[in-house]
């Protein structure tokens, strides 16, 4: 078990759109469940790669849906290739924003399709606290935050928030 160091907002590799892995290997497996060590240590219900400073298309999560459904996953590659337009509004928080948690609108579905930790073919329908989560660590692979869904004036105003308490906490 190997901690990753979770990279703050400023962080180069959080804007970037991360590379596609070419070949799945042991290093992409052994990346993927320090993934979820760091998640799961974190209190973490989603991670990507370039949140632990890794500039590569892998992501990890795991939530347990409004049903009760107890959902984990580990997708390389992942993409949207199909969302609702049906949208609904709810909160969303980063590990590369702490302390930063806002009402963000999505698409209610999504079918997401990649590559299992195995190298096979996936591609998951989801709904509900998944279709989020999946959304969201999507974003990171392409170098966007949830702050970005977010009106201008909604994220200036929260970013000033975030930056005053990260500095009067560093003191």
């Amino acid at each position: 078990m190997a901690l990753l160091e979770i990279e703050i907002l400023g962080a180069k590799v959080l804007r970037e759109r991360a590379v596609p892995v070419e070949t799945v290997t042991d290093e992409t497996r052994r990346l993927i469940r320090d993934m979820f060590d760091t998640m799961y240590d974190a209190e973490g219900i989603g991670l990507a790669a370039p949140q632990v400073g890794i500039s590569e298309r892998v992501m990890v999560v795991d939530v347990t849906d409004e049903d009760g459904k107890h959902q984990v996953h580990a997708l390389i590659n992942p993409e949207i290739v199909e969302a609702a337009s049906e949208t609904d509004k709810a909160t969303e928080g980063c590990l590369s924003i702490p302390g930063l948690e806002e009402d963000v609108t999505r698409p209610v579905r999504v079918v997401v399709e990649g590559l299992s930790p195995s190298a096979e073919p996936v591609r998951i329908e989801a709904g509900g606290l998944l279709a989020r989560a999946l959304q969201h660590e999507v974003d990171h692979l392409d170098g966007i935050l949830f702050i970005d869904r977010l009106s201008p004036l909604k994220r200036g105003m929260l970013m000033r928030k975030w930056r005053k308490k990260r500095k009067g906490a560093a003191r």
